[in-house]
This record gives C-alpha cells, structure tokens and sequence, in this order.
C-alpha cells in the first residue's frame, strides 16, 4: 500500500477544507448528453457509487466529463479532483493515472477502511477505459 507522505497539522487542515469542498460542490457533477465510455463503480462495504462518463474528441483526448452517484466525503471529493485531471488528457495518459497520483492529490493518508473509498473514482475510470478498449 501507498503511503502518503506526512503533512504538518497546518497543511493537513487545508488538505482537510479541500476535501469538503469537493465533496460539498464536486466538480463535473452531471450527467452526460452523450458519454462515449462509463462505468458505474460500488463499494459494497459501504454503499458508495460513483459513475464516470467520458466524452472523447477525434483525437482521442478526453473533452469532458461526467460524475453521478452518491458517496461519502472522500469518494466523492476524490473522483472530483480525478474528474478535473481528467479533462485534456488522451485515453493513454489517463490510463496512467495511479493510486499514488489520487492519494496525492487528496492530500491526506485516508487509512485502510476509507482506501477503496478514495480510489473509486480511479477503480471507475480503468473499467471505462478497459470496457472501452474491447468496443
């Protein structure tokens, strides 16, 4: 397991403020008009869904993107910051996303009961992109 480095009291506050934002106003909250991949991912321990859409342009990058569900404040503040990493990206780059990168960017170890949690949002992604991959 990854771990995420230590952060002062300070810093681990502002980590902290974060998350609730996200998870209070997350980002690419919506339903797509037309989604070229998704998935839908549950965390059965505790009920958490997150669904991920993808629209991809000509060029194969990712041009939007679309969350649903409903989850607790780190699976839906995670797949929030996942969602704006998302935007840009080729299908290849976002393939490469690793947990590491997602507990990075949440900014706080979330332990082993809120780990699969945190890393919904990236389970959904590379079962949109695998799913994808066999059409």
């Amino acid at each position: 397991m990854a771990e995420t480095p230590s952060v002062s009291p300070a810093r681990e506050q502002l980590y902290r403020a974060n998350i609730l934002e996200h998870y209070k106003h997350p980002h690419h909250w919506k339903k797509l008009d037309r989604a070229d991949l998704t998935h839908l991912e549950s965390n059965p321990t505790c009920g958490d869904e997150i669904g991920i859409e993808l629209r991809v342009d000509k060029k194969g990058r990712i041009s939007e993107v679309g969350l649903t569900g409903a989850g607790c404040a780190i699976s839906t503040a995670s797949a929030s910051m996942l969602s704006d990493r998302l935007v840009g990206l080729s299908l290849e780059e976002a393939a490469k996303i690793s947990k590491e990168q997602v507990l990075g960017d949440l900014g706080i170890d979330p332990g082993p009961t809120r780990m699969r949690c945190a890393l919904l949002g990236l389970e959904g992604l590379r079962k949109a992109l695998k799913a994808g991959k066999k059409e």
